[in-house]
């Protein structure tokens, strides 16, 4: 037979007669079962009146709820909210699939085919995405919520951010609401929409905003992109989920859905709305996406920085060579007014740069032609000029 022990003791077992004084433990056992039966449901009745506990105790429950129906409601709200908000939404997101016919080793064609994500604009069929997804594929055909599919035709690409607009012909689409992307708050929750691994129409994940203004260096397949002011979010981001809309609970698009960090869990970065407005805004109105430019090319300072380059500030944007290209763009804006390669720009009217409010984010707020005061480093010395922005397409 099995030997039973509590930790390393042994239980006795009797055979026969019990030893002496075994009755008066079967009788101390008994009553101590009635009288705790008869504890507990004294405690249970007492306390299952909130009000007998206030008034002849003087313990607060407020916002105690021994029921859990508070937790539930709150929990049931905001499953409320996340469902109107996808709702809401879904019907104006696209997949899109882009496909280019290749030579492999041995001369022979293929065809290449890729998927991403986009939503609609207009209900004519304006349609934003990510430009390495717009640019992936020589055709691209849109698939909507509704289960049609349309050639759609790339019609601009943003210079300096990794945006495109699509167009296909239609009429009475169903078009997203584009929120504003300055009132976001870190916790704030949000959910992604895409079409994720290009095969997964529409999934919907949920998280909240991690962080702001990131910065990173975007790597593709084809290109490589400085990518800036970037919302960082937790919220699932698969590949095919570019160019899908970043949605807050009222079911407005508050950011772009663009990378990942492919060696990180739940790390995903997206486009603040704002920027994508601005972009809409400049083709209605040209045709074209038209931004202001500076013409430096730079890495936004920090501390490891600083120290790194013994640097007089561990705030600003340092002009300096990348990529094999110059600083100082010829000719540019900053070429005219006397920027050299290991300036610091450090203030544009009266804005602070630094990593929270990066120098290509401050400029995006600006118009080709506008003249911005700039205030630089050059050789630990501070220097102001009045510079007039010029325009990249």
């Amino acid at each position: 037979m099995t030997k039973i022990t509590y930790l390393d003791e042994e239980i006795p077992r009797y055979k026969g007669k019990s030893p002496r004084g075994g009755l008066f433990v079967v009788i101390f056992l008994v009553l101590s079962l009635v009288m705790g039966l008869m504890g507990g449901t004294a405690a249970l009745l007492l306390f299952s009146s909130n009000n007998f506990i206030k008034e002849k105790l003087g313990i607060k429950l407020e916002g105690i709820n021994i029921n859990n129906t508070t937790t539930s409601k709150i929990v049931l709200e905001e499953s409320s909210k996340v469902i109107e908000a996808v709702q809401k939404v879904t019907p104006a997101v696209v997949s899109i699939t882009t496909s280019r016919n290749s030579t492999d080793f041995f001369g022979q064609i293929f065809e290449e085919e890729g998927g991403g994500t986009g939503f609609i604009i207009t209900g004519d069929g304006l349609i934003i995405t990510n430009k390495h997804v717009a640019q992936a594929g020589d055709s691209l055909k849109v698939f909507t919520s509704d289960g049609k599919n349309y050639d759609a035709e790339v019609v601009a690409l943003d210079p300096t951010n990794d945006l495109a607009i699509l167009k296909v012909e239609a009429t009475g689409l169903p078009t997203v609401e584009i929120g504003d992307s300055t009132k976001l708050q870190i916790g704030q929750w949000v959910i992604a929409v895409g079409n994720a691994l290009g095969e997964f129409q529409n999934s919907v994940t949920v998280g909240v905003i991690s962080a702001r203004e990131r910065q990173l260096t975007a790597t593709g397949a084809t290109q490589t992109e400085q990518l800036n002011n970037l919302l960082q979010t937790d919220a699932a981001i698969n590949p095919g989920n570019s160019g899908g809309p970043l949605v807050n609970l009222e079911g407005q698009v508050v950011g772009i859905n663009t990378a990942i960090a492919g060696d990180a869990q739940n790390i995903g970065f997206a486009i603040p709305a704002n920027q994508a407005k601005a972009a809409i805004v400049s083709y209605q109105k040209t045709g074209k996406i038209i931004k202001a430019q500076l013409g430096v090319r730079y890495v936004m300072i920090n501390r490891q920085i600083a120290k790194q380059l013994d640097l007089a500030t561990e705030n600003g944007a340092l002009v300096i060579a990348r990529g094999g290209l110059p600083a100082v763009v010829s000719g540019g804006p900053a070429d005219k007014a006397g920027f050299k390669s290991n300036d610091i720009i450090t203030q544009i009217n009266n804005q602070d740069i630094n990593e929270a409010h990066p120098l290509g984010a401050i400029i995006s707020n600006f118009s080709p032609g506008d003249e911005v005061t700039v205030k630089f480093l050059r050789d630990k010395k501070e220097q102001t000029v009045t510079v007039k922005l010029g325009s990249i397409e």
